[in-house]
């Protein structure tokens, strides 16, 4: 099966949001992959939505660009995206309140006049009921079961009443019935119901905070702001079931402070927060850095620079998370490309902020916490907790002093808890000695400075190498990071001799690997969501590769594969 994309419009306050929702559980409670995106403007109120559902019965990595059935609740809808349908799609639309002229369209595109505010009304509902109507004519159109939409709708609003869930259904059931009806040919059971395993449907923001709360994460502090107003939405949703405390702080200077004080407590912390938010958390970083107290931060990276565009996506951040701050200190960076990882790689994180003591990113972007994806349920029987050097209880009663700052091997001190009987020690913002007081010899300074930074040597040991997806022998390699990973993957199964250098361990970086695959093709060319090519500029840094070809976007909309597919044959011919 090919892949197919729905697409719905409106204004906001239509139920857009909500009919993706509705429409993406429907498919895949139904055994199918989906991949959902949403735009919206930087509006209080007001503005065009949009939701874009790319589904197909086989494994599928990103969305689609070309839309195979649009539904329109408002003219907007018909102006902004008739350009993006593809051949013999099907416009599904209002004819008595949006008459359409058909000869603006394609000889192959077929529409549906569906009267979606009148048999709202007719089924007990009102004007925002339309998007359900919508739904329902939908899967008429593509031939599917009506019944599963009803089950998803049942356990949708089942909080509600019974009342509400039928007026739900009816109204489904109308829209259905209305294509059936009246377009007679679609009568025909085209997608079938699939037999297979239960998936979840999550944005990344929720496998984020899914995989926070599985690393024993309990407290996470985050002043609202696009793009990880979502992660604010589930932790404050389910804090109590789980047992920790979200809190909403005056501002991101409060927040970075909180998460550091609850760390310092011995509990594990967390802060999210975007661009204009982490400038204001900057300086509670270098404390973290400094005292070595360990603290996993959520950057969700949105366009720049001041306000920018607040709603899109981007990946223009990346040296600002690599050298926020003054002075030197180690801070690991890891960047997620799909929502498997964004669980996985956030319990990686609670780990390696333990074990090194120092200042953990997650690095994601709107595109990855906002777009959701079905995916099998998150493994969670081989994870481990590793709270590193923590010092029991036990262990720091028996101690008098400790000395919070010793110097090791590995950099990474011994820490204790405050408040426990024994085992007293300072933390220190100032430079300090193995006992935490103030010193600024030069000989204990420089002694502290390299303890502090064989953090990253530690954390190596503890990252995998990248991965190279597709053929190790390709002639030429795509290297990317974050959420370009699914659309390459997209892309190099539509290419002849191309792989991806998938890169999500961002600091410490794999110098040594990625040069050995680098050096292994013949062509490498860059694929990111910023202007620069950040990662590229990284990669010479670090490995001293300069990669001169590159596919690069940078006006707030996220990757689609067939732009990577044209860039990367542009390329190869030139």
């Amino acid at each position: 099966m090919k892949k197919i994309t729905w697409k719905i419009g409106g204004e906001a306050g239509f139920g857009i949001m909500v009919a993706g929702l509705t429409f993406s559980k429907t498919l895949s409670r139904a055994g199918y992959n989906t991949v959902e995106l949403n735009e919206y403007p930087s509006l209080i109120r007001g503005g065009h939505n949009t939701v874009a559902i790319t589904f197909s019965d086989e494994k599928i990595y990103a969305a689609t660009k070309p839309v195979d059935i649009l539904v329109a609740l408002n003219k907007a809808t018909i102006d902004f995206h008739a350009n993006e349908l593809s051949d013999n799609a099907a416009v599904i639309y209002d004819g008595e309140a949006l008459p359409l002229d058909s000869s603006r369209f394609s000889k192959g595109i077929h529409l549906f006049s569906v009267p979606l505010l009148t048999l709202a009304k007719n089924a007990g509902g009102d004007a925002l009921m339309r998007n359900t109507v919508a739904l329902g004519a939908s899967l008429a159109i593509l031939g599917f079961d009506l019944e599963v939409l009803a089950s998803v709708l049942t356990s949708q609003f089942s909080r509600k009443g019974e009342q509400i869930v039928a007026l739900n259904v009816n109204a489904a059931k109308s829209g259905f019935e209305h294509i059936q009806k009246n377009y007679p040919d679609k009568k025909e059971r085209i997608l079938p119901v699939l037999t297979t395993v239960k998936k979840i449907v999550v944005t990344g923001a929720d496998a984020i905070g899914l995989g926070a709360i599985t690393a024993g994460m309990k407290f996470f502090a985050a002043y609202p702001m696009t793009p990880i107003n979502g992660l604010l939405a589930y932790m404050a949703g389910i804090q109590e079931k789980v047992g920790l405390v979200y809190k909403q702080p005056e501002d991101e200077i409060a927040g970075i402070n909180m998460a550091i004080g609850a760390s310092f407590a011995g509990i594990r912390s967390m802060v999210a927060t975007s661009g204009g938010g982490f400038s204001l958390m900057v300086e509670g970083v270098s404390l973290a850095g400094m005292i070595e107290q360990p603290v996993v931060i959520v950057m969700g990276m949105r366009p720049g620079p001041a306000t920018g565009l607040p709603t899109w996506t981007g990946q223009a951040d990346l040296h600002f998370i690599l050298n926020a701050s003054q002075g030197e200190f180690p801070r690991l960076v890891l960047a997620p490309g799909d929502v498997e990882e964004a669980f996985s790689l956030t319990v990686e994180a609670f780990n390696l902020a333990d074990i090194c003591q120092t200042p953990t990113f997650v690095l994601v972007d709107k595109y990855l916490c906002e777009s959701r994806f079905s995916a099998p349920f998150f493994e969670t029987e081989k994870i481990q907790i590793n709270r590193g050097k923590l010092v029991s209880e036990e262990e720091q009663n028996k101690m008098s002093e400790l000395s919070r700052y010793q110097l090791t091997d590995d950099g990474i001190s011994p820490r204790g808890i405050p408040g426990r009987k024994g085992g007293v020690f300072r933390s220190n913002s100032d430079e300090h000695n193995e006992q935490g007081y103030s010193d600024e010899e030069a000989d204990i300074t420089a002694k502290m400075i390299s303890k502090r930074m064989k953090k990253l040597a530690a954390a190596e040991k503890f990252m995998p190498e990248p991965t190279i997806y597709g053929d190790k022998n390709a002639n030429t390699t795509l290297v990317g990071w974050g959420s370009t990973k699914g659309v390459a993957l997209d892309a190099i199964g539509q290419l002849e001799s191309v792989n991806y250098l998938h890169l999500n361990y961002i600091n410490p970086f794999p110098s040594e690997k990625v040069t050995q695959i680098l050096s292994r093709a013949k062509k490498v060319i860059d694929v990111e969501g910023n202007h620069n090519g950040q990662m590229a500029e990284y990669i010479r840094m670090k490995t001293g590769i300069e990669i001169k070809d590159k596919i690069l976007k940078f006006d707030g909309r996220p990757f689609y594969p067939e732009e990577i597919v044209e860039g990367v044959k542009k390329i190869i011919l030139e």
